[in-house]
């Protein structure tokens, strides 16, 4: 059961189910449901138990977007109540916070996109490690046709998913597309009727709790993720060497061997709380004022 208002939240075995729950809104997103989200992932995070991550919508949507019940003034900052910082910089944007956040996440994320998913709606998911989409949904990166900028961190995530042409081409003509069209773009990694959507997902997620060690996934996300941004592979080099050094000596490294010898399921002892090598973090997050 859940304990929040616009989002539902429950695991099942190691998987964390977080669902958007506004049906009658198209689980349009709010300032509530962004501290919810934000909520959620600290929990999964939190949680040794749950190994992977499923983000799902209520009804016949995933995200319709933000929510434009204040008509024109949807995206006026000071409108809504959000005042600029005391170093007089622009508010966070709520979208940009979400990716960020996913984008920390310990545990890998699946989109199970299961209805149409617009502006905020598609760019929420980008951070996601896999997408897989509704046949009758329908995607936009409609930001230019609001007369705003991509939100979400898109323009660094978009091209890096699908490539700069593509990218540029969705943000640039705000087109609404369909399903065939985000699966032959490369934006996600199958398409599925719509009530065979969680499906799919949930066992994707079970083979990647099946077949990996809890502090391995940790670290392997997060190696893909991060040098996604580094000019050479030297930097992956270093990182690759410290983390197999530190790991091959651990008991989920002989487990691993010893179970695929012999021909049976790992049972892993290591877990992500306590269990992280010496290399671990090895970045510096950027700065942001937190003012």
């Amino acid at each position: 059961m859940s304990d929040f208002t616009e989002i539902g939240y429950e695991v099942e075995g190691s998987t964390a189910i977080i669902t958007l729950d506004r049906p009658d809104h198209l689980n349009a997103f709010t300032y509530t449901m962004l501290g919810e989200l934000l909520e959620a992932f600290d929990r999964t995070d939190a949680d040794d138990d749950v190994r992977v991550v499923i983000v799902t919508g209520r009804g016949r949507a995933f995200c319709a977007g933000a929510d434009l019940s204040m008509g024109g003034e949807t995206f006026d900052a000071a409108a809504q109540g959000v005042s600029s910082r005391p170093s007089g910089a622009a508010p966070r944007d709520g979208g940009g916070l979400l990716v960020l956040r996913i984008f920390r996440s310990t545990k890998p994320v699946i989109a199970a996109i299961n209805g149409s998913a617009v502006g905020v709606g598609i760019s929420m998911t980008l951070p996601m490690d896999v997408r897989i989409l509704a046949d009758s949904a329908k995607v936009g990166f409609v930001f230019a046709g609001r007369g705003i900028a991509p939100d979400g961190a898109a323009s660094w995530i978009l091209p890096r998913a699908v490539g700069i042409q593509q990218a540029l081409e969705w943000t640039l003509t705000a087109r609404v597309f369909r399903a065939d069209e985000a699966l032959a773009g490369g934006l996600v990694r199958s398409v599925h009727p719509a009530d065979e959507v969680l499906t799919v997902a949930k066992a994707l997620a079970d083979e990647m709790a099946a077949n990996t060690a809890p502090v391995s996934a940790v670290v392997s996300r997060a190696l893909l993720w991060r040098m996604l941004g580094e000019s050479h592979p030297m930097a992956a080099h270093r990182v690759d060497s410290q983390a197999i050094h530190e790991l091959g000596r651990t008991p989920d490294a002989m487990e691993g061997v010893m179970s695929f010898l012999q021909k049976r399921p790992a049972e892993w002892t290591m877990r992500p709380s306590t269990d992280m090598p010496a290399v671990w973090p090895w970045w510096d997050e950027p700065p942001y004022e937190a003012d």
